[in-house]
């Protein structure tokens, strides 16, 4: 009887560690559930918040030229109405200038946005060909020269190449390098300069765009090319835009197989460099020209949102 009594009572106690375990266990994985689901929460909610800043900016942005836009057209129409039109000939042609600068303002907002939409559903197309990228590069420095001129501020190109042949979308990289040299522009002071480099790095071929500018704080440089994020949130800082650019121009380097990334020092200035692939395609998209085509235009549109002298 006592043999089968401890028996018995060893047989409980082990049933009963057994279930203490199977608790102990479910418990365990309720907490870790928990916190996974308390983690997913909160990436959610900054998420929201994130989109919520974008549409709060995006919204500003879009009203600004639309203001503009309205408030020159009822002036042109009180003109009209009281017959000053001729005596106010050399405003209105100030007026006229202004809403062909909000008009690129809003063509640049809406293109970076359905843009943005297209890379994140897999609908963006790059149309590569073979392209001396060097002449690219310094082609689309050239034709913002009489922008940054205007503005006082100097611009150097620099190579260590005088020619490398490497697949690309024109189209795509002119926007890049352009949207590189807008942000440049609207963190230089007058005075200052922007020095675009070439190198040829063997396997990749390495484009850069500093400047001397106010510069970015560290904590920063690892977010500044998410898609909803923008350093500066207040509606009065002193540059326009969304925040959305840096995001395309990043998407756009990685569908090249390519990658970008920033260096900064606060007060000193900031150097964007991205990187391509040293590759070449056999069949050539016919759909794009290798020449950049309505080039000023372009220029126009990708500098739209900053205030020349």
């Amino acid at each position: 009887m006592d043999c089968a009594y401890n028996n018995g009572m060893v047989e409980k106690i082990v049933s009963d560690v057994k279930i203490i375990k199977e608790q102990n266990t479910e418990i365990k994985l309720l907490k870790e559930i928990t916190v996974e689901q308390k983690e997913q929460l909160e990436t959610m909610a900054k998420s929201m918040k994130a989109q919520e800043e974008f549409i709060v900016n995006i919204s500003h942005e879009l009203k600004t030229p639309l203001n503009v836009l309205s408030a020159t057209v009822q002036l042109f129409n009180m003109h009209c109405n009281d017959g000053s039109l001729e005596e106010m000939k050399n405003s209105i042609v100030k007026y006229i200038s202004s809403m062909n600068q909000n008009c690129y303002r809003l063509s640049k907002l809406i293109n970076n946005i359905v843009d943005s939409s297209k890379i994140e559903t897999g609908f963006f197309e790059l149309h590569l060909t073979n392209n001396n990228i060097v002449e690219v590069v310094e082609n689309i420095v050239m034709s913002v020269t009489n922008f940054t001129d205007s503005k006082g501020i100097n611009v150097i190109f620099d190579t260590n190449i005088e020619e490398k042949i490497i697949a690309c979308d024109t189209e795509k990289i002119e926007r890049v390098v352009l949207n590189l040299i807008s942000n440049a522009i609207k963190f230089s002071d007058k005075g200052g300069e922007i020095f675009i480099d070439v190198k040829d790095k063997g396997r990749f071929v390495e484009i850069s765009v500093k400047d001397n500018g106010i510069g970015i704080e560290e904590k920063n440089l690892e977010s500044i090319f998410d898609r909803f994020k923008q350093v500066d949130k207040s509606l009065s800082r002193n540059t326009e835009g969304t925040g959305i650019g840096l995001s395309l121009v990043k998407s756009i380097v990685e569908l090249h197989s390519g990658f970008i990334y920033a260096e900064s020092e606060v007060g000193k200035g900031s150097k964007f460099i991205f990187k391509l692939p040293s590759e070449k395609v056999s069949n050539e998209s016919v759909v794009n020209s290798s020449k950049i085509s309505s080039k000023n235009e372009n220029v126009k549109v990708e500098l739209s949102d900053i205030h020349f002298c």
